[in-house]
């Protein structure tokens, strides 16, 4: 039976080709091109891993790829066979635009930035209409300005951004418009909307390209595709052809004449490497623009293939040009009202979101919450990365370095991707992460629960997982240590996909769970230094939160015994019990590994709990505080009182019990009571656990009142961690007590900074030592959540810190979510916090409602900081914006009385 929102959401033409047989086919083709494709790891062939330098936005235009494409709006089959994208070009620039710009690593003061104004807008989860806005000026694009000025400033400094240099002053730039909507799953328009902001005559060159990935340099084998121009009595149009996937697919041009120029997808190895060869290549469309040179293209076939239309816009004036590509059909003649196609898709995009907002009474949440979906599914990719033929090399091309098979990834050799993946930030990170994929699932669970699942179970694929269990972290260093906070995005995707179609998937909880115990066991077995439940884990995500990189050897000698690290561990346990118990409901075999999970829990509740006292305690008595512990080499302990969010992240580690739901189960209360009976050492940990909570449920936590209590008080305490947008990643006291650390001539030191790093590293562009982060204060809201289901409305605190007046868990629950949704909500000035940096978009009316969604966010102000699309796991917001959604797994239970709720105390408390 389904649910009401199920209903109503399945009952649109959308939700139902999504939901509908026909599905795969709809999915074949999406806005799947990178943002950029140079720069990254998978292109980079030098001897020393030096990537941003090997293939810089210099060469891209130039050269081809190898794992992929990259393109403005790019549109493409899955696995990238074909590809579309738009090119501009003003008339003034050196180059044309074909793809963004933004600076390296070592070329910003902040690390790697793109430098363009673009925005994700819309967009429906088959791609059966997908909407975004490019904003391109009429004078000569700033590239050399941008990088001269940000090598200038330091990193004490603000970015200069592209706003900044005055090109878009006066409104001297157009609105490129470029949206695609299919009219069958193969059969798809393309609609490029140019409207000239200013008050002067501008022109424009507009080049929608169609092209075949290049991999017949790569793989030494015949069959190499080929677009041919087809002129007929009624118009031209390019047939493209792919001799080793016998497909044939015609590309026309409707309602306006233009010239269609080709040249080849091969390196100008020229240009390039300064040898001789024959083009037109990769860039003939460039140097035949700029530079006039015939040479460089052909006028009848090649593999790419560009519809060039040159125009003359008035003042505010608006350009329309289509252009539409399908497999060739008998019905190949048969008419198609465009301008029709595109009304009708996206009012079917309007019916889909109206279903899934029904219950959103705020405008500007909705158009917020839609722009934020928009951004997720943009921001999908085709993902190859075959790592042993990255080591080895290619048939018939140059062999890779020796030394790459002992660098980057070199332990690696078993992974071998090619799959859709949803990215963090195409430009800024076109690679996926394992802890932001999580998120971005949980997002997509909203709207597109299919899609979120296989994004979860990629990760678990034995293309993926490494042989001994380790799940990978990213391309630059697979080997890294994300969160491990898979099982948890798998029980929220569960549930939200229960929520949407009304039928839990067991089969897909199932394979998950399985997956995820080898993954447990590698963290058990890999990061517990002294086997004592207590974690060390590396970086955790968490880049620059502490004084150490804690992915490295410590300048110092020793450890660091990681406070989060342990906490997400005693997450990863309930999370995997919650699970196993689930599945117990249809196979009580499953009731033994949930408690095993039970027991895990309680050994590292016991390990954090046992304070000062013993050589494993994170808890400091003294602050009243979580900190990671240093453990030097003659055996000394020294706390490091860095006030972070490292020291709030215990409190994720939460979760209630219901009998009333799972307290049938065979043996499960006989099964918890031996253990409590038979291990009196883990026994104490336990409160009163033979009375009920509110509402007859279980609470296991690291925390109980107490120490929860002081743990928020310190978290709501707007002197520390709570801003008026969220909680910042550190405490505010450290704004003028920097915390400060010497030890045989290492001395550093942490000072709260609410947006950009002053430090490079990790490369300068990602700071969590004070800014808003989005993933985090997420966990805390549902955490708070949790907690209340629990301890019910009459166990009351502080909020905000001093304030005098007391609420419940989850009012303040509720709270946080208000305050992290305002960082992109208009406030009383008509102004989003995030776009705070964007004066020039807020005073514009037609500019004001275009939102960016950041990977993080200033401390004080909420100004969006650092990659600016990532719209992964900031898109969450979507989640906060419906709080029905997000509170599916805190309601509250009336049933059977409780079992057990454990307790971190060693000290006496009054109340529950």
């Amino acid at each position: 039976m389904q649910l009401p929102g199920a209903i109503n959401l399945l009952q649109s033409k959308e939700g139902a080709r999504l939901h509908g047989p026909d599905i795969a086919r709809w999915r074949r083709w999406g806005p799947y091109l990178s943002d950029r494709q140079w720069g990254t790891v998978r292109e980079d062939y030098s001897e020393y891993g030096t990537a941003w330098e090997y293939f810089p936005h210099d060469h891209a235009r130039s050269r081809m790829y190898r794992w992929g494409e990259d393109g403005i709006g790019g549109f493409g089959n899955d696995p990238l066979d074909w590809c579309v994208s738009l090119a501009l070009w003003n008339g003034r620039d050196a180059i044309i635009k074909e793809r963004l710009f933004g600076l390296t690593n070592a070329q910003g003061n902040h690390g790697e930035d793109v430098k363009e104004l673009y925005f994700y807008v819309d967009g429906t989860p088959t791609h059966s209409y997908m909407k975004m806005l490019y904003k391109y000026p009429h004078d000569a694009y700033p590239y050399r300005d941008l990088i001269e000025e940000n090598a200038r400033r330091g990193a004490d400094q603000p970015e200069y951004e592209v706003l900044d240099t005055g090109v878009f002053d006066d409104n001297r730039y157009f609105d490129v418009w470029i949206e695609y909507a299919k009219h069958t799953p193969d059969d798809i328009a393309m609609r490029v909307s140019v409207e000239n902001r200013s008050d002067r005559t501008a022109a424009l060159h507009l080049l929608p390209q169609f092209w075949a990935r290049n991999r017949w340099s790569w793989s030494g084998k015949p069959g190499k595709p080929s677009l041919t121009l087809d002129t007929r009595a009624d118009g031209a149009r390019v047939i493209a052809r792919n001799p080793s996937l016998g497909t044939t697919i015609v590309t026309a041009h409707a309602q306006q004449p233009v010239e269609w120029l080709f040249c080849e997808n091969e390196t100008n190895v020229r240009r390039i490497f300064g040898i001789d060869g024959e083009g037109p290549f990769k860039d003939g469309f460039n140097d035949y623009l700029v530079d006039g040179d015939e040479k460089a293209i052909r006028r009848d076939a090649g593999t790419r293939a560009a519809a060039h239309v040159s125009m003359q816009i008035a003042p505010h004036e608006r350009a329309v040009m289509y252009l539409r590509w399908r497999p060739e059909s008998p019905d190949d003649a048969a008419p198609l009202d465009l301008p029709a196609l595109f009304a009708r898709r996206e009012a079917e995009a309007d019916e889909f979101y109206a279903a899934l907002q029904h219950d959103i009474a705020d405008a500007d949440a909705r158009l917020v919450q839609r722009q934020a979906l928009a951004g997720m599914l943009w921001t999908k990719q085709y993902y190859q990365f075959d790592v042993t033929r990255w080591h080895d090399g290619d048939p018939g091309q140059p062999a890779p370095p020796r030394e790459r098979r002992h660098g980057r990834n070199a332990d690696w050799r078993h992974m071998c991707n090619g799959d859709i993946v949803s990215m963090p930030d195409k430009w800024e990170y076109p690679w996926y992460a394992s802890w932001d994929l999580a998120f971005h699932a949980v997002a997509f669970a909203l709207i597109d629960p299919d899609f979120a699942k296989k994004q979860l179970q990629l990760l678990v694929k034995e293309r993926y997982m490494h042989p001994n269990g380790q799940l990978p972290a990213y391309e630059w260093a697979f080997g890294d240590a994300n969160p491990p906070v898979h099982a948890w995005a798998t029980w929220r995707v569960y549930e939200l996909d229960r929520e949407v179609t009304g039928v839990g998937d067991h089969e897909f909880l199932e394979v998950m769970f399985h997956k995820l115990l080898l993954n447990f066991s590698w963290w058990v077995n890999r990061k517990d230094a002294d086997d004592r439940n207590i974690f060390q884990g590396g970086f955790l995500g968490l880049d620059n939160i502490g004084i150490f990189d804690r992915s490295s050897p410590l300048p110092t000698g020793g450890r660091i015994d990681q406070a989060d690290g342990t906490a997400w561990m005693a997450s990863y346990a309930l999370d995997l019990m919650q699970i196993g118990l689930e599945l117990a409901m249809e196979n009580a075999a499953y009731v033994e590994i949930a408690v095993k999970f039970f027991e895990h829990f309680l050994y590292i509740a016991e390990a954090v709990s046992c304070g000062e006292t013993c050589n494993t305690g994170l808890w400091d008595t003294k602050d009243e505080f979580f900190y990671d512990v240093l453990h030097l080499p003659d055996g000394t302990r020294v706390p490091m009182r860095i006030r972070s969010i490292v020291g709030l992240i215990p409190l994720f580690a939460v979760h209630v019990l219901d009998e009333g739901i799972y307290g049938h189960l065979p043996g499960l209360r006989e099964r918890l009571a031996w253990f409590l009976d038979h291990r009196p050492n883990l026994a104490k940990l336990v409160s009163r656990w033979t009375e009920p909570g509110k509402g007859n449920t279980t609470l296991l936590s690291l925390l109980r009142g107490h120490r929860m209590k002081s743990l928020l008080r310190r978290a709501l305490d707007e002197n520390e961690f709570l801003s008026a947008h969220g909680v910042r990643a550190l405490s505010r006291v450290h704004l003028d007590a920097p915390y400060e650390f010497s030890h045989d001539g290492v001395n550093v030191c942490v000072q709260y900074q609410p947006a950009e790093s002053n430090s490079r590293v990790f490369g300068g562009n990602s700071n969590w030592r004070g800014p808003i982060w989005m993933p985090v204060n997420y966990l805390l809201i549902e955490s708070l959540y949790e907690f209340h289901r629990y301890y019910g409305d009459g166990f009351r605190i502080e909020h905000p810190a001093g304030s005098g007046d007391a609420s419940s868990l989850s009012e303040v629950a509720d709270d946080l979510a208000r305050r992290v949704t305002t960082l992109f909500l208009k406030n009383e000035q008509g102004v989003r916090p995030v776009m705070t940096a964007y004066p020039l978009l807020q005073a514009d009316p037609r500019s004001q409602d275009l939102i960016l969604f950041h990977e993080y966010f200033h401390g004080d102000n909420g100004r969006g900081v650092g990659a600016s699309h990532q719209t992964g796991w900031s898109g969450l917001v979507a989640l906060l914006l419906q709080p029905r959604m997000m509170k599916l797994s805190h309601v509250t239970h009336d049933s059977l009385p409780a079992v057990v709720t454990v307790a971190q105390d060693a000290v006496p408390e009054t109340g529950r």
